[in-house]
């Protein structure tokens, strides 16, 4: 009888239990193997400007994470600190559990090849066709033309781009330029993809297009993190999304909106200009 008794008062206690959702990050939660690691890392820039500033966040494997905030909020600065474009002023970055302090220059190109890189402007070879941009990833690493000719154009297909192997990057669509600079991305299978920006320049229809391959190529097993302003794709994926302002992480949500909502409150001192958060928000 006790026994039923005590059964009866934690059900009673759960249906009465409020009920919050937690902002604690996917990757925190999961307790995954970190490929990517920021600890307390910062950028200043010669001129004085602040990239990041004493910025902290981990991201799993096999996440999917978008990077957002305003232009200049410091989404292109963890980018570019991430393929050692730039070195943190102060901090650890860690990727696949390699200090990225410890690379020596003279490695940096050996570092990059394990790393899946998307831009806004594509940066494809102008005077190659499709297959060989894609193939062009593969020969950089040494690979053989039979692995090569096996690899192109499985790519090729999974990105939709099987007719247009011998097209030039002058005779595709900004949509079908933007699948190339994926393949070419993602032909080595990398642990990590980084995206800057890859919907920057295209129409609705054809960012919804990029963003399902992108999430594809998550599903088949890499970590991709995404930098972009697309506040619709972000909105419609609902995956964990980090925010950054001023180059400080102010938000870090594991199914997150492209902005916080607001409350009644924080509207209210919003609208009567002061630019400020109402106290304890």
């Amino acid at each position: 009888m006790a026994i039923s008794d005590s059964k009866d008062r934690s059900r009673r206690s759960a249906a009465v239990a409020p009920v919050t959702r937690s902002s604690k990050p996917a990757g925190a939660a999961s307790g995954g193997r970190p490929v990517v690691e920021f600890r307390g890392v910062s950028k200043h820039y010669d001129g004085g400007d602040v990239g990041l500033d004493q910025a902290t966040f981990s991201v799993v494997r096999g996440e999917f994470v978008f990077l957002v905030g305003s232009t200049g909020s410091g989404k292109s600065t963890v980018m570019r600190l991430l393929i050692k474009e730039l070195d943190a002023t102060e901090g650890t970055i860690r990727v696949a559990g390699h200090d990225l302090e410890e690379i020596a220059r003279k490695r940096v190109p050996y570092y990059r090849r394990n790393i899946g890189v998307v831009f806004q402007d594509f940066k494809l070879l102008p005077n190659r066709t499709v297959y060989d941009n894609v193939a062009y990833a593969l020969q950089v690493t040494g690979s053989s033309r039979k692995e090569i000719r096996n690899k192109v154009p499985d790519i090729l297909r999974m990105t939709g781009l099987s007719t247009k192997l011998h097209n030039y990057p002058d005779q595709l669509s900004g949509g079908e330029q933007q699948r190339v600079s994926i393949a070419r991305a993602f032909v080595n299978h990398p642990p990590l993809l980084l995206a800057d920006e890859p919907t920057g320049n295209l129409d609705p229809e054809t960012s919804i297009d990029i963003m399902r391959l992108l999430y594809r190529i998550n599903r088949a097993g890499t970590t991709v993190l995404v930098a972009t302003h697309d506040q619709t794709m972000v909105d419609k994926m609902r995956r964990r999304v980090i925010e950054l302002s001023r180059g400080r992480i102010v938000r870090d949500e594991a199914t997150g909106l492209y902005a916080r909502d607001e409350t009644t409150r924080e509207f209210a001192h919003r609208m009567r200009g002061d630019g400020t958060r109402p106290p304890g928000v």
